[in-house]
């Protein structure tokens, strides 16, 4: 950037709140799997906003570094929330015990002990995440319209690749198998809503697509 763009940036985080960045908590890894392709599996980093203890929000970028790209966002509701959603709504989301049961979904040097209360509730939540960037694949820029996210699951579909959590663990200098040792405890949530997660079942995904429509304006077009 230019000496210029520095300078604003700078003098603007001085004279502003910049409130919602500053709300952002927690920072964690895991990995998600596009719902309409499977096989391809991102490692994902969300920064974690509470709303109130029923509702969290997440930025999510493809790394911890400053020169992260933003790829979407995650809503995460209790599970006494997604229960009062409409059926197909709840077809969206997924659901996350196995994600922390498994190891997957970590702090990042943030010892055990210190978010074993916080993974508990976790298991019970459920997760929408739209990725707006497809990296991955090589998009320079956030191109065509969003793809719905899936959690990973302990099924075969489901299942991250091994190569991705090994390249993640290295990284952080940690053991997910080792994670999932110490989460056996953690109770197994009494009810996972079957609309949730919806793809194992079906063996369908969603996708997005753009369509032209007629436009709603309040003044006619001449």
């Amino acid at each position: 950037m230019s000496v210029g763009q520095h300078m604003l940036d700078k003098g603007a985080a001085m004279l502003q709140s910049l409130k919602p960045i500053k709300m952002m908590q927690q920072h964690v890894c895991t990995f998600a799997l596009y719902s309409h392709d499977m096989s391809r599996q991102i490692e994902t980093h969300h920064f974690v906003t509470r709303i109130n203890q029923d509702f969290l929000q997440c930025a999510v970028y493809d790394s911890d570094s400053s020169s992260a790209r933003l790829v979407g966002v995650e809503y995460i509701v209790s599970d006494r929330i997604f229960e009062t959603l409409p059926a197909e709504e709840q077809k969206l989301w997924h659901s996350h015990a196995y994600e922390i049961k498994s190891g997957l979904w970590m702090n990042p040097r943030v010892p055990e002990m210190v978010q074993s209360r916080e993974h508990e509730n976790l298991t019970k939540t459920y997760g929408k995440f739209w990725c707006t960037w497809q990296v991955d694949r090589g998009d320079v820029l956030p191109l065509g319209a969003p793809s719905l996210m899936m959690s990973p699951q302990g099924v075969p579909t489901g299942m991250v690749k091994p190569e991705l959590v090994q390249k993640r663990d290295e990284k952080y200098n940690i053991s997910s198998e080792d994670l999932k040792k110490l989460r056996l405890e953690i109770a197994e949530p009494e009810w996972i809503n079957p609309n949730a997660d919806i793809w194992k079942k079906t063996r369908k995904g969603f996708a997005v697509d753009i369509e032209k429509t007629e436009m709603k304006c309040t003044v006619p077009f001449p």
